[in-house]
């Protein structure tokens, strides 16, 4: 608005040299296209002039920029996450390695004896708990021992707390600790590089 106020003004002082100069000293006063032009020209000249200066007084914007191409790091880390079971076959995976658990567990034991069993599994059990501690830190869901009188409050969660036997009313409910229940409280299971997820245990040839 500044601007067109300040232009106005420069063409009503030009206009008003023309006139002056036409119709006082060069006496056009019968020529009428000359008054127009030397007259009206200013104010148009003016007008246009105010709204093309301003344009050209602000600043240049930069061209929007290309977009930045991915970097390989960040291609990565938006690569298909692995599957979850991909994680518990990990899991197995380490119970095999360090108790041969899977050996055991798929094996038939019917042509054993108690005495021979319980003298295998010995080992397998220390290898396996070793390895369990290892990936898994795991704490009782309730505190005490099984065959004990416990006391499940308001609001428990019944995803953690399941009631058996005879159910009824509203908790606090009184009861017999059957199994204290697992929580998992932190999880480390350890990465296999380079290995297919779904090998569990390799097969093993001896070259002779």
């Amino acid at each position: 608005m500044k601007t067109v106020l300040t232009a106005l003004l420069l063409s009503a002082l030009l206009a008003g040299a023309n006139y002056w100069a036409l119709f006082t000293i060069g006496g056009a006063a019968s020529c009428m296209p000359c008054a127009v032009i030397f007259l009206g020209g200013p104010f148009v000249l003016g007008l246009a002039l105010a709204g093309i200066l301003p344009a050209l007084s602000r600043p240049r914007v930069a061209a929007a920029e290309e977009p930045i191409a991915l970097t390989e790091e960040v291609s990565a880390t938006a690569a298909v996450a692995p599957p979850p079971e991909n994680a518990a076959l990990r899991l197995l995976a380490t119970l095999q390695e360090d108790g041969r658990l899977i050996d055991f567990l798929t094996e038939s034991i019917q042509g054993y004896s108690d005495e021979q069993i319980g003298a295998a599994t010995r080992g397998i059990h220390d290898a396996c708990a070793k390895a369990l501690r290892g990936c898994v830190t795991l704490e009782p869901v309730l505190p005490g021992r099984e065959d004990e009188t416990v006391t499940v409050p308001k609001g428990f969660d019944p995803s953690a707390v399941r009631l058996t036997g005879n159910v009824r009313g509203e908790p606090p409910f009184k009861g017999t600790l059957r199994h204290a229940g697992w929580r998992a409280t932190a999880v480390n299971i350890p990465e296999r590089t380079g290995l297919e997820p779904k090998i569990v245990a390799p097969a093993e040839v001896e070259l002779s």
